[in-house]
This record gives C-alpha cells, structure tokens and sequence, in this order.
C-alpha cells in the first residue's frame, strides 16, 4: 500500500482512538446527571426541567462520538449469515465492498447534518421544552462524529482493501 494511505490510517486509528476514549466518560456524566436527578426529583421534592434531555443530549454525544472507535475495534454488530463461512480474505473483499455503500450513506448523513447546524446557527434553534436549549452544540456534535465516522469507514475500507491482498494494516 502507498505511503500515504499507511499514515492515512495510523492518523484515522489514533484519532478514533483518542475521540472514542473521550467519549466513554461521558457515560459517567450522564449517569451523574440522572443522579442528580433523581436526588433533586424523589429526596428534596425540586424536579429539575434540564436533567433529563442533558442525559439524552450527553447519550446521542456519546454514541456520535464513540462510533468511529467502535468500527476502528471492529466491535460494532454484524448480521452473520454466510460471513463466517467465508476465508478472511473474501471477509475482507466483501467488507471492502459494503464499505463503500457505508461512505456514501455517511457522505449523504453527512451534507445533512451540516445543512441542519447551519440551519441551527442561522436561526438559533431550541429545543420546544420547559428548558428551551440550544440546538447548535449537540448538532455541532453531530457533525464531527459523523465527519469522524466517515473518515473511519475510510481508513478501514483501505485496511480491508490490503487485508484482501493479503497485507495487514494496523
């Protein structure tokens, strides 16, 4: 494989790494949240209106931003039929195939969601609820960890391309 698309891939590995191990502790925030939560709603009888969509604005960060590193882990679900019977290589020219398919849904994904934060930005879009927030960082959110997810789907469509060639890229 060329130069570049070898650095291509420790670049795209590292920064899923790093991005994805950001996002596991947010899991912990969420969990706090919905602490207090339950703290402020069933012991000082004060329900608090932000607790809740802040857990579910802080679980769509964590799946958005966790994604890529869970593709990079190749630990995501797969539908296994006939995959298994396959050798690794036909695996991999198979994976190489779908992958393609997953780069144009995420480009697509993509145009979306930058369509729907600038739309966010221009019109300063909240959320219709008692606690009235902004839109713009969860959708800000979005786009990087789409952004994340396709250059990811990338590095791993040129790991499954060598890995078909019998050549391993890690």
């Amino acid at each position: 494989m060329p130069k570049f698309i070898v650095n291509y891939v420790k670049v795209i590995d590292y920064l899923s790494t790093k991005f994805g191990r950001l996002a596991m502790y947010l899991i912990f925030v969420m969990i706090a949240t919905l602490l207090i939560n339950a703290f402020t709603r069933n012991i000082i009888n004060l329900p608090l209106s932000w607790c809740i969509e802040m857990a579910q604005f802080t679980m769509t960060a964590y799946y958005i931003v966790g994604g890529p590193y869970s593709m990079q882990l190749d630990s995501h679900v797969r539908m296994d039929l006939l995959y298994s019977m396959f050798s690794r290589k036909n695996q991999a020219r198979l994976d190489s195939f779908t992958a393609i398919f997953l780069i144009i849904y995420l480009v697509c994904l993509l145009i979306g969601a930058i369509s729907s934060t600038m739309y966010a930005i221009e019109y300063d879009q909240r959320k219709f609820s008692q606690w009235n927030p902004s839109m713009i960082p969860i959708k800000i959110i979005m786009v990087v960890g789409i952004f994340l997810m396709l250059l990811q789907a990338i590095s791993t469509f040129f790991k499954d391309l060598a890995k078909s060639r019998g050549i391993e890229l890690s």
